[in-house]
C-alpha cells in the first residue's frame, strides 16, 4: 500500500531496538483518511474470506478494526487488558512494553461458530497474534485471518504464522531498522 509506505517513511521514528514509532498517524493521533484507506484495503485483501466477526486487542488495533467492520458491517470485539471475572484469559508479550499482560474476551461475543478475522497495527514477533489465536480456539470459533499495518519482518512474527498456514495480510511490511533506517520491502 504505497500510501501507507509513504507516510511511514516521511513521518514514522526509527529508535534503537527495532522500535517504529508511528504514533503521529496511526497508534495515537490517528489521520482517519488514512485509516479509511487501510480499511478499504483490508477489505480488498480478505474478500474471499467468510468472516462474521472482527477481533482485535485494545487499544491501538481498535482503530483499523473497526474500520474494517464498518467497510463489512459487521461486529468489532477487542480484547481487554483488564480481566473482569467472566471471560476467557491468555497472555501476550509485548515487545515495545517489554511486559506481558493477560488479554480476555467475554464468551458473549466470541462464541462457537464465528469465523473470525483479527486487525492489529503491528506484527512483530507475532505475540498478541498468538493470543488471540488461543482465545479464538478456547471460544471454539475459527481464525480465517489476520491482518496488520505494519509488519516488522526482522522480527519472523509474520514468519511463523504463515508457517502454521494463517492467512497473514501486512500492508507494509519493513525489512529493516538498522542504524535507524527505515527499510520496507
Amino acid at each position: 500500500m504505497k500510501t501507507l509506505k509513504d507516510r511511514i517513511l516521511k513521518d514514522g521514528k526509527c529508535y534503537p531496538g527495532g522500535i517504529l514509532k508511528v504514533d503521529n498517524f496511526i497508534n495515537h493521533q490517528m489521520d482517519p483518511i488514512l485509516m479509511k484507506s487501510i480499511g478499504v484495503e483490508f477489505v480488498r485483501r480478505f474478500a474471499s474470506t467468510s468472516i462474521n466477526k472482527i477481533i482485535t486487542v485494545e487499544a491501538s488495533g481498535i482503530a483499523p478494526a473497526i474500520m474494517v467492520g464498518y467497510l463489512l458491517e459487521l461486529p468489532v470485539v477487542f480484547a481487554k487488558k483488564k480481566k473482569p471475572s467472566t471471560m476467557e484469559v491468555t497472555s501476550v508479550y509485548s515487545f515495545t512494553k517489554q511486559r506481558s499482560y493477560d488479554v480476555c474476551v467475554s464468551k458473549d461475543f466470541l462464541a462457537p461458530g464465528d469465523q473470525v478475522l483479527f486487525i492489529d497495527d503491528f506484527l512483530a514477533n507475532g505475540n498478541a497474534a498468538k493470543g488471540i489465536m488461543d482465545l479464538v480456539k478456547q471460544a471454539g470459533a475459527e481464525l480465517v485471518g489476520m491482518g496488520f499495518i505494519i509488519e516488522k519482518a526482522f522480527q519472523h512474527g509474520g514468519d511463523e504464522l504463515r508457517s502454521q498456514g494463517i492467512h497473514v495480510e501486512s500492508l507494509a511490511i519493513i525489512e529493516s531498522l538498522d542504524n535507524c533506517e527505515i527499510k520496507i520491502r
